[in-house]
């Protein structure tokens, strides 16, 4: 069998030709990084636990209509996606304040805000993925007005839904982010959820104790990464509680 043709590879993934035009097979790695990338480790099992996760989230959103770059999930590390033009920006809801916004704005970390906010970051590893305002983005060319007014109503809608997703199992949805790419059709242009959704992408905390459930816990040395990554699927239903062991074999006469 020929080896895949790699396409890209990133902080915690790898792209790869998929095995019809238009498709792209995701591979999710176990690499964890933080800060940039200043910081890093691998974490055993970490891709296997996103994968799930974007999975199930992916589905979730196309049952409620909003579309998606997923089609498939290939097996526990790979998933097939189509292929499509990502914008250049990071789309990031804000439901309480945390992190850089705390750090930015002096706002106490797990304040709730008025309203969600939607903040833009250039997608550039070397600048740092920079904070810009939608002035920038039309000026430079990123995204059309028509461009900036669905990917909002996107991000808006992908927030209510892991909202309440979350809450139903006792997680707070801080914040997250999301990437967009443009599908093409002929002529015609649509805009989907690209990426992934996972921990590595979200802040979720536990509503009760406030324990955190991801990757601030590997940013923060707060223990065990896959611990919180698996606590989340086993909320979801994605991991069962309790694996079944292996059956013994069984004399057939």
């Amino acid at each position: 069998m020929a080896r895949r043709k790699k396409i890209y590879e990133g902080k915690a993934k790898t792209l790869y030709e998929g095995p019809e035009p238009g498709t792209i097979v995701q591979y999710f790695k176990d690499d964890a990084t933080a800060f940039n990338a200043e910081k890093k480790d691998v974490i055993e099992g970490k891709g296997v636990l996103n994968n799930l996760l974007s999975e199930y989230f992916m589905l979730g959103l196309g049952q409620i209509g909003v579309p998606t770059h997923f089609l498939k999930r290939l097996n526990m590390r790979e998933q097939l996606v189509r292929s499509c033009e990502i914008v250049p920006l990071e789309v990031i809801v804000r439901n309480y304040a945390a992190g850089s916004m705390s750090k930015r704005l002096g706002i106490d970390e797990g304040t709730q805000l008025p309203r969600p906010i939607v903040e833009y970051c250039y997608k550039d590893d070397s600048l740092g993925d920079p904070l810009v305002t939608e002035e920038h983005i039309a000026a430079f060319g990123w995204a059309s007005q028509q461009d900036m007014d669905d990917i909002l109503s996107l991000a808006l809608r992908v927030n209510d839904f892991l909202s309440g997703m979350m809450l139903a199992v006792g997680i707070r949805l801080v914040d997250f982010k999301i990437e967009i790419g443009r599908v093409y059709d002929g002529d015609f242009q649509r805009l989907v959820v690209a990426d992934e959704i996972s921990p590595d992408s979200c802040r979720l905390w536990d509503i009760e104790s406030g324990q955190k459930l991801d990757k601030d816990v590997f940013r923060r040395d707060l223990g065990s990464l896959t611990d919180a990554y698996s606590e989340v699927a086993r909320r979801l239903g994605v991991m069962p509680n309790n694996p079944p062991a292996p059956s013994k074999p069984t004399l057939v006469n």
